[in-house]
């Protein structure tokens, strides 16, 4: 058994990135923040749908057409393939863990 606030560093100097499962037609994967967000040139552009929540702190989605979403805990979002995106804020003063499902 595993739990999904396990094994989180005090200090994140870069945001943690990590599966927990991953096949063939799915992968799940943790991220861990704490003020870190997208390089300003950067845009996500991924191949795989990714379904989103926030489970702790906050983070705030930018869409390129400048749309913006603040998920706080509990809240999630799906991004559809191709529907670039980028993390413009997360929360300086705690932990934000996310828990991002890509189908």
């Amino acid at each position: 058994m595993a739990n999904i606030f396990s094994n989180i560093p005090a200090e994140i100097p870069d945001e943690i990135f990590e599966d927990i499962i991953t096949t063939p037609s799915l992968r799940i994967e943790r991220i861990v923040s704490k003020g870190h967000v997208s390089p300003d040139t950067q845009w996500y552009d991924q191949t795989e749908n990714e379904w989103v929540i926030v489970l702790s702190g906050y983070g705030v989605i930018e869409y390129i057409n400048g749309d913006k979403i603040t998920l706080k805990q509990g809240d999630y979002l799906h991004i559809k393939a191709h529907e670039k995106h980028r993390v413009i804020e997360t929360s300086m003063d705690e932990i934000t863990v996310w828990l991002a499902i890509f189908h």
